[in-house]
């Protein structure tokens, strides 16, 4: 059972071609062309033990908004994609992922109802390098809405602001690996409605 996704997007403000591959071994080739967002996309697939691949071609000289929105929801497109039908997943996951002082702290239901909770330090650095740091909950709010799963993601402290964003991509990461792993003794679809 191959568990691949491919998605393409082309708007007036970007062209995003999004690959993944759920039971991978974690090669990642990505190139958004905005440093920080790829660092966390290559986490994202290194982490989950995704194959990802992420050609992302944007409106950069206006700012990284929409380039990082498109592969988002391409991303979020082409996970869906890759889970199926869901026949045979553990469905649910969780993952806490320290990076030195700071803390992510995960769940995930792959439910097909996108619903994001999402809570980190209030008194973040506003940007790491390029990187607008607002940015992380609309890339998460993105990928939900195009996954249609349930994503709690919480960091209850931190000072760094690479490390309180990073630490919620490997969380990510582990936790979605975790939730669309085939469990064996699993023969139908986790859900007594008998879909997802």
């Amino acid at each position: 059972m191959s568990r691949v996704g491919r998605v393409e997007r082309t708007t007036k403000e970007t062209s995003v071609i999004v690959e993944i591959d759920l039971d991978g071994t974690g090669k990642v080739d990505v190139s958004t062309g905005v440093g920080f967002y790829d660092h966390m996309l290559d986490q994202l697939g290194r982490h989950g033990l995704f194959d990802l691949r992420v050609k992302t071609e944007g409106d950069l000289h206006i700012d990284s908004h929409h380039t990082i929105e498109d592969s988002s929801l391409a991303l979020g497109a082409a996970f869906r994609q890759a889970l199926g039908d869901k026949r045979g997943i553990v469905r649910f996951g969780q993952a806490s992922v320290p990076l030195d002082e700071s803390l992510a702290q995960v769940t995930v239901d792959l439910s097909g109802r996108p619903y994001l909770v999402h809570s980190e330090p209030e008194n973040m650095a506003p940007m790491i390098g390029s990187y607008d740091t607002t940015m992380t909950r609309h890339i998460l709010e993105s990928f939900v809405a195009q996954a249609q799963i349930a994503l709690h993601v919480h960091v209850p402290y931190g000072r760094n602001a690479h490390h309180i964003v990073e630490c919620q991509f490997k969380a990510l990461a582990r936790a979605l690996r975790h939730a669309g792993e085939i469990d064996p003794r699993q023969t139908g679809i986790p859900s007594t409605k008998g879909a997802l």
